[in-house]
């Protein structure tokens, strides 16, 4: 009998997954949300990298790693890996020069896309191409990288869609502002918006060109219109609905609302029982602990930390303050008589923030309004008392106050009367503090609803990851030897 002929087998070389290059400037708060974008997208099946320049200052998971190696997790239906920046001129982990904000800008403008752009050559040779590169704002350098190397390029605004919507409005002469010597009360007007004050507008829109930030800022409004495939805001439908509308007929891709990006896994940690401030909150009564904490950047001077702290002892509650160490010695005498507290209060240098808001014991959140503890503070349902200082915060203690109606400002230089008696508003059993506390539950329920599957940020990540996944399948269709 013959034997049939078996036609010779070839190996099938499975492609790649789609690989998405997250880019963030290193500072904490452009850090944790496009971490948490991460998540999210390597839940939904990506393989996705997260980079920056990494530095002593930042505070989060495999910011360390080995010189040639990454760390690697596993998260749903995809994976996240952690491989940095490094070589040629960026700076080491340990220099100094991070503590200046500005330096770290110019530095980073100058030497980061090479760094980068290497990285991205490094995943091709490994067998993981980069699909494409979303970069947080303020990071531009990072999409002229990606363009130059033919890569696809998304930008996360990390602030709220309404200063996005400002700043847009503004250096395209789209709407009319006033002059900086107008004054702090003069209304502003822009389409989705409630009327502002002049002195609510974002701080860029009057800094001198050669900022910068500012210079940041209009490179990534250029890239926006010439370059980015998707824009991806920080913010849900449900927060901004209007001014998301109102601004979609301006830009050349529509703006994709996937916020707030909360990493929501932090709430659950397995190791509560070791946190220090876990412990000291589940020692005290429900609703009434003050919470005060003003990111990895604000800086009070000598006088207002003296004011915030006799405010906060006129409280007679329980308060969590967070004083990091490179503003412990501005603290009067009578805050570290006992080392790290004083009457009813506990200092700590740094918390686990998310955490802590979601804790049933905080009744109050004092805090500088940056859009990451703004959005923080609206999905744990925590009324506020607001203390901007400089960037968007008095654009989202705006917000907070007039949109949200969930938080009562202190004066532009607070005292602690002043203090003492927004706390007690919030937290007292006045008509007032009933209505801010029903909102404050109003819009956790909200943003909940919009965070779970199927809700409106759920869809519109699914949105990109769909687009995401399309990219990788024509990458598929390539023939591969």
């Amino acid at each position: 009998m013959s034997q049939e002929s078996t036609p010779a087998c070839h190996a099938v070389v499975a492609p790649p997954p789609p690989h998405v290059l997250l880019v963030s400037a290193p500072f904490q708060g452009h850090v944790n949300p496009l971490l948490a974008l991460g998540q999210r997208l390597a839940s939904m099946g990506l393989l996705v990298t997260f980079t920056t320049a990494v530095h002593t200052g930042l505070r989060f998971k495999h910011q360390q790693h080995g010189e040639d190696g990454a760390a690697v997790d596993a998260v749903g239906r995809g994976a996240m890996r952690f491989e940095h920046l490094r070589g040629g001129e960026v700076w080491a982990p340990d220099d100094p020069r991070y503590h200046v904000a500005d330096d770290v800008g110019r530095n980073l403008d100058a030497v980061a896309s090479v760094a980068l752009s290497e990285l991205i050559r490094r995943q091709a040779d490994a067998g993981r191409p980069v699909t494409c590169v979303v970069a947080n704002v303020f990071a531009p350098w990072a999409l002229r990288a990606a363009g130059a190397m033919g890569v696809p390029g998304a930008m996360l605004w990390t602030q709220s869609c309404t200063v996005m919507s400002l700043y847009y409005h503004y250096f395209q002469s789209l709407a009319a502002f006033p002059s900086k010597e107008a004054g702090p009360d003069a209304p502003v007007d822009v389409p989705g918006l409630p009327t502002l004050a002049a002195g609510d507008l974002p701080a860029l829109i009057h800094e001198p060109e050669e900022n910068i930030w500012r210079q940041a800022l209009l490179s990534d409004f250029r890239s926006l219109r010439e370059t980015v495939s998707w824009v991806l805001v920080n913010t849900a439908d449900e927060l901004e609905h209007a001014a998301i509308e109102a601004l979609r007929p301006h830009l050349p891709v529509l703006p994709l609302p996937v916020g707030p990006l909360l990493d929501m896994e932090k709430i659950s940690a397995a190791d509560d029982a070791d946190d220090e401030c876990t412990a000291w909150l589940d020692a005290q009564p429900p609703r009434s602990v003050v919470f005060v904490a003003f990111g990895s950047l604000v800086k009070l001077d000598r006088d207002e930390m003296a004011e915030l702290a006799g405010g906060l002892a006129s409280t007679r509650r329980p308060c969590l303050w967070v004083v990091r160490d490179d503003s412990r010695d501005l603290l009067p005498d009578t805050a570290v008589a006992s080392g790290d507290s004083w009457g009813r209060g506990k200092l700590v240098s740094w918390c686990d923030q998310r955490r802590v808001l979601s804790h049933s014991a905080v009744g109050c959140f004092i805090t500088h309004c940056g859009w990451n503890s703004t959005t923080e503070a609206l999905a744990a349902g925590v009324p506020v008392v607001a203390y901007p200082v400089f960037s968007d915060q008095r654009t989202n203690a705006a917000f907070l106050v007039d949109v949200c109606g969930v938080a009562v400002r202190l004066p532009t230089s607070p005292t602690r009367d002043a203090l003492r008696q927004s706390v007690e508003v919030v937290m007292g059993d006045g008509a007032q503090g009933k209505h801010i506390r029903a909102r404050a539950q109003g819009w956790r329920d909200k943003t909940c609803a919009a965070l779970a599957e199927g809700g409106s940020s759920d869809m519109a990540t699914q949105e990109f990851v769909d687009a995401v996944l399309s990219i990788g399948m024509n990458y598929s269709s390539m023939p591969f030897v």
